[in-house]
């Protein structure tokens, strides 16, 4: 699309990704990995304590809970915190309601961990009194996990709720916090959990490569031996940062670097309460602005995360979804085609560094799309 339309562009003049990660991060945080370090330096272990510091600060863990870094993306570190939270002779119920829980159930498969599913649709949140019920019903059950934010849907699921649920049962709780943590609320003296994982690059806005786990010291150290996983075993990268500070295989020092200018930002912010309050308020634009051109969204308001939006896709005849997102694209904004089995869709993310300003350059992109299919207001048939 080049007919005179001059294309919005991040910082460092890439089109802007309103998806839900790998994310526009700051100018800052890129230029943060223009830097090498050994992996022994001084100042780079020194790097290592403050981050791990950081993260169990966000969730108020300090004192009882400990971080566990990991290489590699958010996936690395879900099928980590399962092959050594959840022992051989353990059983895991699933909380599903997305492919983020169905890949939960796979991890289980090829580690040959027992485990139930209870699976609700992907508009609908997990259902807590069937939760309720199954730990009533089946004694076998020793841990439950769940996706706090499914970003299928970007669907907010009942953390607190789950939790309490799991605690009266004397359970444990396992949390996929991957498109939440930093700008959700998530406090480990309110919310009771063994583990929780996440990403770099989601909320607090880094750069790919990093997965951490923050746990319950206590629950940490009843897992020795569990893991199948020589690389993805938590405790022994535990045991081995507390002897030396060092990484036990070689690290992605210039994500770290990325990761440590990331998360001062995040402070600068304020924290989880700033972060989530821009969130929001992107969320709340963008949101109303699509409404007000006839998009509907599959999520009613009181379930929808303020981390990424799924739109139903439009029936008009004249809308054709890879010349939208191609158009979108042209004009500088990145989109992100719908993983749902329930409705045909498309998704836009209000996480990463964007601002009221680039939320509302996406909302007149795609006006400029809907002009050029000449299509006044999206037409919604009945469903």
């Amino acid at each position: 699309m080049t007919d005179e339309l001059e294309s919005a562009r991040s910082e460092s003049g890439d089109p802007l990704l309103l998806t839900p990660g790998p994310l526009t991060t700051s100018l800052t945080v890129k230029q943060a990995m223009l830097h090498d370090y050994g992996s022994r330096d001084a100042d780079f272990i020194e790097l290592n304590a403050r981050l791990l510091k950081r993260l169990v600060a966000i969730v108020n863990g300090g004192g009882s809970h400990v971080c566990v870094p990991l290489q590699g993306s958010g996936t690395f570190v879900v099928e980590a915190m399962i092959g050594n939270f959840v022992p051989a002779a353990g059983k895991l119920l699933i909380l599903i309601n997305g492919a983020y829980g169905q890949r939960i159930a796979k991890i289980c498969d090829y580690y040959r961990r027992s485990y139930a599913v209870q699976e609700t649709p992907e508009d609908v949140p997990v259902d807590c009194t069937a939760l309720d019920a199954a730990l009533d019903a089946d004694p076998d059950i020793t841990h439950v996990v769940v996706v706090h934010c499914e970003t299928t849907s970007g669907i907010l699921n009942p953390i607190g709720e789950v939790a309490k649920i799991v605690a009266r049962h004397r359970r444990k709780l396992l949390i996929d916090s991957m498109s939440a943590f930093g700008a959700l609320p998530l406090d480990a003296d309110e919310v009771e959990f063994d583990a929780v994982v996440a990403s770099s690059n989601k909320c607090l806005e880094g750069a790919p490569g990093i997965g951490f786990c923050v746990a319950r010291e206590a629950a940490l150290a009843m897992t020795e031996g569990n893991s199948p996983s020589l690389a993805l075993d938590l405790y022994d990268q535990w045991r081995a940062m507390q002897k030396n500070r060092q990484w036990r295989f070689t690290p992605p020092t210039h994500v770290l670097l990325a990761f440590d200018q990331a998360l001062t930002e995040f402070e600068e912010e304020g924290g989880v309460a700033g972060r989530g309050a821009r969130y929001r308020a992107n969320c709340e634009l963008l949101v109303s602005g699509m409404r007000a051109m006839g998009f509907e969204t599959l999520l009613p308001d009181e379930l929808q995360a303020p981390i990424i939006i799924t739109f139903r896709m439009p029936t008009n005849p004249e809308f054709d979804f890879a010349a939208f997102y191609d158009g979108l694209k042209d004009q500088g904004y990145v989109i992100y085609p719908g993983k749902l089995t329930v409705a045909d869709s498309f998704r836009m993310g209000c996480i990463g560094r964007l601002e009221r300003e680039q939320m509302q350059g996406a909302l007149d992109a795609v006006a400029r799309m809907l002009d050029r299919f000449g299509i006044a207001r999206i037409e919604n048939q009945p469903r």
